[in-house]
C-alpha cells in the first residue's frame, strides 16, 4: 500500500516521527564528503548518517575503531555544507563516549559546533544509558544503535547476525524501549533477525532504521559505498546494488589511460 507523502523542505527529528506516525518508509544513507553529498541529497534521501563506516570505506582500515573525532568532525563538516534538504546525523567514534558522560557530552557538543550535524548516533544501550542521557541533556538529539555494534567488534569476534538467542534478543527490545523512554529520537538496528526487529519497530513510536533487519522496520540505511557496487568485496545477503561503479568507473579510467597513451585525448575540439 503506497502512502502519500508530505513535501518536507527541511528535514528534522519531527519529521521522521511524523513519517512513521504517518506510515512513511524513512531513506538514509551514508556520505562522507561534499561531493557525494550534495548528490545524495538532491536526490531525495531524508537522512544523510556520516558513519564512522568511513574509517572502512575512506581510510581502508579494517574495522571502525580507528577514526577519531577530530576526521569525524572534517567528514561531517563536509557533507553538512553539501545539505540543503536532508537530515545530518553523525556517528560519535569509537572511545569518544563509552567510559565518561562528561567527555561524551563534550565530544558531542564539538561534532555539533565544529561541524554544523543536526544530530549524534551512539552505539549500545543500557550501558552507555548516562552517556546519552547528558547529551541529551544540553539539547543535542540522539539516535541509538543496537543489534550488530560494529565498534564492538572484538567483543563479538564477529560480524555474525545478533540477537538470535532469546536473552540477546529480550536485552535488545528493553534497550529500544530505553532509548525511547530517555528522548532518543530513533535507532537503528544492525543485522538482527526481521522478525525481532518488526517487533521492536511495533513496541516503540519512535522511528526504527534497519540495516539487515528486515522490511517490517520504518526505514532502510546503507552504505553509499556499498549500494552504488564502488565496494565490490563487500556482498552480505542484505546488501542490494543499484549500480556497478567499480566496473563502470574501471573501465572508464582504462580508456583514459588508453587515449592520453594514444595522443588521442586531448583532441583539437579539447585544446585551447
Amino acid at each position: 500500500m503506497s502512502v502519500a507523502k508530505k513535501d518536507y523542505k527541511r528535514i528534522t527529528t519531527k519529521s521522521l516521527i511524523e513519517m512513521k506516525s504517518n506510515g512513511e518508509k524513512i531513506s538514509m544513507l551514508t556520505a562522507y564528503d561534499y561531493t557525494m553529498a550534495k548528490i545524495v541529497d538532491t536526490a531525495g534521501i531524508d537522512v544523510i548518517l556520516v558513519g564512522d563506516s568511513a574509517s572502512n570505506v575512506m581510510a581502508g582500515h579494517e574495522t571502525t575503531l580507528p577514526i577519531t573525532l577530530d576526521q569525524m568532525i572534517y567528514h561531517a563538516s563536509s557533507v553538512v555544507r553539501a545539505t540543503e534538504r536532508a537530515l545530518v546525523v553523525v556517528d560519535l567514534p569509537f572511545g569518544s563516549y563509552q567510559s565518561d558522560p562528561k567527555e561524551a557530552l563534550r565530544s558531542a557538543i564539538r561534532i555539533m559546533k565544529e561541524s554544523g550535524g543536526h544530530a549524534v548516533k551512539l552505539e549500545g544501550g543500557k550501558e552507555i544509558k548516562e552517556s546519552i542521557k547528558k547529551i541529551l541533556n544540553a539539547g543535542i538529539p540522539v539516535m541509538g544503535h543496537l543489534g550488530l555494534t560494529p565498534q564492538s567488534i572484538y567483543k563479538f569476534g564477529t560480524y555474525t547476525v545478533r540477537a538470535k538467542e532469546e536473552e540477546e534478543a529480550e536485552k535488545l527490545i528493553e534497550d529500544a524501549k530505553l532509548l525511547e523512554k530517555i528522548g532518543c529520537f530513533g535507532v537503528v538496528l544492525e543485522k538482527i533477525p526481521a522478525h525481532l526487529a518488526e517487533q521492536v519497530a511495533k513496541s516503540i513510536s519512535i522511528p526504527v532504521i534497519g540495516i539487515g533487519a528486515g522490511g517490517g522496520v520504518d526505514g532502510q540505511v546503507l552504505v553509499i559505498h556499498d549500494m552504488l557496487g564502488m565496494n565490490n568485496e563487500f556482498s552480505p545477503r542484505f546488501l542490494r546494488r543499484y549500480l556497478n561503479l567499480f566496473q563502470e568507473m574501471t573501465s572508464a579510467i582504462s580508456q583514459y589511460v588508453t587515449d592520453v597513451k594514444s595522443s588521442d585525448f586531448p583532441n583539437e575540439k579539447e585544446q585551447y
